[in-house]
């Protein structure tokens, strides 16, 4: 048995590499096609929304599809997306009437399989009979992390060596990854979140949870205070060291990226010795002292600084909240964690929108954006204070603990 589910999460961990793959991959292409297939910049800018709308949709409707047709079959969907989407790209573009209408099909395609990776993996990971289950949380949503630093390092080397016209043939490498996890989810056993003759809740039973609108809240907060500062990690990093471009988007993500997942990984190796509580509001703490430090310290290495300390304080954020909402809401089934994936994403989104749109108020002056943006660590974090106080004057139940 123990044997059996630790494969289960050896084949999550590597999902969510795929879906790293599946956001990072393209982004790094942009160029190319431009030259390559003479994009415009406005079509460009169409796939990434592209991309976020689609998984936005996957996260709102996927929850009874799933329940319907079961866990194994819809992960096992979500890797043929993500391999055939990724494999479009390489010839689609060819054979389309247009190079863009190729490129956006397979885009379409492949945030398919994304979207339902990010709405499968969770509760397969948190369905296991893990002794820790915040531990294994954090440590699933690491992958990720290391999933995008490893896109980007394995992809530059690649480019450096044979060059950006062979692009194909390291996008047909990456189909590889997603074929071979596919094989894999065929023959782990994936376990249910409820017990046997037990029913998950429905939206409407879940909307009528207190906590549960709270826990939506605080995704997308989560996602809020992440995303409004890694969107312009590469600029701090510009900025800071006075490199060029091509070394501030390898520098100032990555270091966002590996400091994050290394809070992830921390939390999933020393969580059974934490509390989840204690973890995300000292996190919070530090995420509100690096927004300070990026907005209001005008020195740009110390900004610098500031984005990659964010990317540690930020990373126990979602898979913390995911652990929570389980723990509180035991019949949440599918449907929570779709809602929470819907609640993250659009965090993901309204933060960099946020910061964009007050930075060009006060004449594209991003600090003043990123101040702006600090109100989503400081709601998340009054969030959970609100809801400790809660437990310890044992009134009606409020904001889930970590033991629920």
């Amino acid at each position: 048995m123990k044997i059996d589910y630790k494969k289960t999460m050896y084949a999550c961990f590597i999902g969510y590499i795929v879906q790293a793959v599946v956001n990072s991959f393209v982004p790094l292409l942009f160029v190319t096609f431009q030259k390559s297939y003479g994009i415009p910049l406005t079509q460009i800018t169409l796939l990434i929304t592209i991309n976020f709308v689609i998984q936005l949709l996957i996260d709102m409707l996927s929850a009874g599809f799933i329940d319907r047709i079961g866990y194994r079959a819809s992960v096992i969907l979500a890797h043929i997306c993500a391999a055939a989407g990724i494999g479009m790209l390489t010839f689609l573009p060819e054979i389309c009437p247009t190079p863009f209408m190729g490129i956006l099909i397979s885009v379409m395609v492949y945030a398919v399989g994304g979207g339902l990776l990010e709405v499968l993996v969770s509760p397969i990971i948190e369905a296991c009979p893990t002794d820790n289950k915040e531990s294994a949380m954090s440590l699933l949503h690491s992958f990720y992390c290391w999933g995008c630093t490893g896109v980007v390092l394995i992809s530059t080397i690649f480019f450096s060596i044979w060059g950006t016209e062979n692009w194909k043939i390291l996008a047909r490498l990456w189909v590889l990854l997603p074929v071979g996890n596919l094989i894999l989810f065929t023959k782990v056993p994936i376990y249910s979140l409820q017990e046997e003759g037990q029913k998950g809740m429905t939206f409407s039973e879940l909307t009528r949870e207190k906590v549960f609108w709270v826990l939506m809240i605080m995704m997308l907060c989560s996602g809020a205070a992440e995303q409004s500062v890694s969107q312009w990690a590469s600029t701090f990093a510009e900025e800071g060291l006075g490199i060029t471009k091509t070394l501030g988007d390898l520098v100032g993500p990555m270091s966002f990226s590996i400091l994050m997942g290394l809070s992830r990984l921390l939390y999933g190796k020393y969580g059974e010795k934490m509390d989840l509580d204690r973890f995300m509001k000292y996190s919070l703490v530090l995420c509100v002292a690096s927004y300070l430090c990026i907005s209001l310290v005008p020195v740009p290495m110390v900004e610098m600084i500031g984005c990659a300390i964010c990317g540690f304080s930020v990373g126990i954020l979602w898979p913390g909240t995911f652990s929570k909402a389980a723990a509180a809401l035991r019949r949440g089934g599918t449907v929570l964690f779709a809602m929470l994936a819907l609640a993250g994403d659009l965090g993901c989104s309204g933060g960099p929108t946020l910061v964009g749109f007050v930075s060009d108020m006060f004449g594209n002056n991003m600090r003043i954006g990123i101040f702006v943006a600090i109100i989503f660590p400081v709601v998340m974090l009054v969030s959970i204070l609100a809801g400790t106080k809660r437990k310890s004057d044992q009134s009606v139940s409020g904001l889930p603990s970590a033991a629920g």
